[in-house]
């Protein structure tokens, strides 16, 4: 016997070896696949922040307008209530 290896049995190990590279291949592309999908999911979340710190600013920036409209109509009342005192006591 020799201590040679047999063509099937070299023909084995090349097939088991073509095998493993096939699947490390796949491995590899189904992890890029799902970096790429994480990298997209990424971008749509900053997107949604940008555009939602946007609507927030405009939120705020209305919320003040309010805000001040509200005190220039409780001053115009207190005003107008105090005309109408002034008037009642004549």
């Amino acid at each position: 016997m020799s201590s040679e290896p047999t063509l099937k049995e070299v023909i084995a190990r090349l097939g088991k070896a073509i095998d493993s590279l096939e699947e490390s291949v796949t491995e590899r592309v189904g992890r890029e696949q799902d970096s790429e999908e994480a990298e997209a999911e990424v971008q749509r979340l900053n997107a949604d922040r940008a555009r939602l710190a946007q609507e927030l600013d405009s939120s705020e920036a209305r919320a003040e307008r309010l805000v001040d409209a509200n005190k220039e109509v409780s001053r115009r009342l207190v005003t107008a209530m105090e005309t109408i005192r002034a008037v009642l006591d004549r």
